[in-house]
């Protein structure tokens, strides 16, 4: 019987770090890569990633990528290359003009996964992309036999590419791994795993709720249980940027922070550049990290993943990570709040009809 290979865990924060990690690795695969990704850009490093993928493929390695159709435009022939030479690529549920256009047509897949060789899995928040170059992005590399997990939950929807109808229920079964459980997400109203987990792990928080997001928009089950933490004494502390790219999120999501701070949330705003993160620490003890938001879209709407689990290396990590964004962020200015202007209020009515798909 061969010997367990110990599992190794290392989280990256820094577009440029994680990027080299990832083409290091892809230049070493032997048999497989499978790459799913919302934005695959026609820049500097989505045509780095390209072309040693298509480089990799013409070597025999069997390459898979899956990019979302709405969220990745490029050129027809941007992938060419390495179709030719082997390689696989789709685009999940390409934009379709029928009457329920805009239901539809508004799931995206918002993963963010690379599986090589079953062995090596990148899992969080980045895109390809040269324009968040200097954002603070949460990427967990996990170099553990819970890869072939992965591999199979891409399989599977690699499968379902062009597919508005599916089975649901295999789609978003739980997997636990030694000490980790990969949750999903596909549309729905009613079926949010993620979102579920969650609301679990805030019920049960004892001592610190830390939250690290881009866009925050929580529904009221959310919202209720982070105030019900920070009435039972928990520490509960959510980061945002000061700024993100979306100004439409940052607008809408003003209405919230009030409530949430007179009720003994802490907010923050992280200031150097966007934060585009997505991490939840629950007592120092559990953590995720993953693809989605922390708003409707994303539990609503979108295919999502994470990984959430109780790995000592990694909470050390997720925590030392945190604490690095708290301390280059300020604290929410509560009486700045009330201040704000009768148009800025109007603006956050105006768009409160449209929290589930911002």
């Amino acid at each position: 019987m061969s010997k367990k290979v110990k599992s190794e865990y290392k989280l990256y924060d820094d577009p440029m770090q994680y990027f080299h990690a990832m083409l290091e690795d892809i230049e070493g695969a032997k048999e497989s890569i499978c790459l799913e990704v919302y934005r695959f850009n026609n820049d500097s490093i989505g045509i780095k990633f390209k072309d040693l993928l298509a480089r990799k493929s013409r070597e025999g390695v069997k390459v898979k990528i899956l990019v979302d159709s709405w969220g990745t435009s490029v050129p027809s022939n941007f992938f060419r290359e390495l179709i030719d030479n082997g390689g696989e690529v789709r685009f999940f549920m390409k934009l379709k003009f029928f009457w329920d256009f805009f239901t539809k047509n508004h799931r995206r897949n918002h993963r963010k996964l690379l599986i090589i060789d079953d062995t090596t899995t990148y899992i969080g928040s980045a895109n390809l992309t040269e324009y968040s170059l200097n954002w603070r992005e949460s990427m967990l590399r996990i170099k553990s036999d819970i890869a072939v997990e992965f591999r199979s939950i891409f399989e599977k929807h690699y499968s379902i590419y062009n597919k508005y109808v599916f089975e649901k229920q295999t789609s978003i079964r739980s997997i636990v791994h030694e000490n980790c459980e990969i949750v999903r997400d596909v549309p729905s109203l009613t079926k949010q795993r993620i979102r579920r987990r969650y609301l679990e792990l805030l019920k049960s928080a004892k001592q610190e709720i830390i939250i690290e997001t881009p866009y925050f928009l929580p529904g009221f089950l959310l919202r209720k249980a982070m105030i019900d933490a920070a009435k039972r004494k928990v520490d509960v502390k959510v980061v945002i940027p000061k700024h993100s790219d979306v100004r439409l999120i940052d607008i809408l999501r003003n209405k919230y922070l009030g409530l949430l701070h007179r009720n003994g949330v802490e907010i923050l705003f992280y200031l150097p550049h966007n934060l585009h993160a997505k991490v939840l620490l629950v007592d120092r003890k559990t953590f995720s990290i993953g693809s989605p938001n922390f708003d409707y879209r994303s539990f609503r709407y979108q295919h999502e993943i994470v990984v959430l689990g109780s790995v000592k290396s990694v909470v050390r990590q997720v925590y030392g990570h945190l604490k690095e964004t708290m301390r280059n962020s300020e604290k929410f200015d509560f009486e700045n709040w009330e201040k704000r202007s009768p148009l800025q209020k109007f603006f956050e009515w105006a768009l409160l009809p449209f929290r589930h798909l911002l």
